[in-house]
């Protein structure tokens, strides 16, 4: 049985969808067969890892509103391993549409439920807003990972998705955890970066990943290409660090089981 992993942050700008095909990227690199989930309408997950889909081509909106089967939307990326469904703007329009839906937070969950045996992992690319997608997303979810941007705002907004968490886990899905906080945009030279870092340390604990995503210029280069950094420039410290990542989200999954 596969994880779903939700990568959400109602904070835009901390390196959600960055995390989100980096780290599917390197976790299929690995020999993990991943499927990302691109729930934003922006697309960005989609378009950094170089799929462009075709206009008749389905995408998580058809799987959303008209039921399409999600193995039916499934693309192969250019990468071995990694899967994708796609997202483009006619997700915005989902939003109003499963609002008169009966059971319409669980609309993601029903879609997913099918094909996580397919997967090791499935990574859901949430949308920076807490609205009916991303409950859904993290409804159809085992464990969220939140990215924190190493910047002095970084715990704003934090309390306002954990309490989201804390009522999907009580009315919707008991089984949601918090997967860990992964500090994103971190500058090791600034000491505010690093108090950030233990601040986070201090209120979460072993909740926050060891490892810590660097400012890079070759991650903020690598989505223009359609290249996940691990293609674009693998001996860059961007991409060091995500298969850091991935080890450490691996190795956390494997020590979860053995207890």
């Amino acid at each position: 049985m596969g994880k779903t992993i939700a990568i959400a942050n109602q904070k835009g700008g901390v390196g959600k969808t960055t995390t989100t095909f980096n780290l599917g990227a390197c976790l299929a690199s690995s020999g993990r067969k991943v499927l990302l989930v691109d729930a934003d309408a922006q697309a960005n997950s989609t378009s950094g890892i170089g799929v462009e889909p075709d206009e008749n081509d389905p995408t998580i909106y058809e799987c959303l509103v008209d039921g399409l089967p999600a193995r039916e939307a499934v693309l192969n990326t250019a990468i071995k391993n990694l899967d994708i469904i796609c997202s483009n703007m006619n997700l915005v329009g989902a939003e109003v549409e499963l609002r008169s839906r009966p059971d319409r937070e669980k609309v993601l969950y029903r879609v997913l439920e099918p094909i996580k045996d397919d997967y090791d992992y499935i990574l859901i690319d949430c949308s920076p807003s807490l609205g009916i997608i991303t409950v859904n997303a993290l409804t159809a979810s085992d464990s969220v990972l939140i990215p924190v941007q190493a910047e002095y705002f970084a715990l704003e907004g934090i309390s306002q998705l954990l309490n989201t968490i804390r009522i999907i886990k009580s009315r919707l899905r008991p089984q949601l955890e918090i997967e860990g906080f992964l500090l994103t945009m971190y500058d090791a030279r600034l000491r505010l970066a690093n108090q950030i870092f233990e601040d986070l340390k201090g209120h979460f604990g072993d909740m926050v990943f060891s490892t810590v995503i660097p400012r890079n210029i070759k991650l903020s280069e690598s989505p223009s290409h359609g290249l996940p950094v691990i293609l674009y420039d693998p001996d860059s410290r961007g991409s060091i660090a995500y298969m850091q990542l991935a080890r450490e989200l691996d190795s956390r999954g494997r020590k979860k089981k053995k207890h």
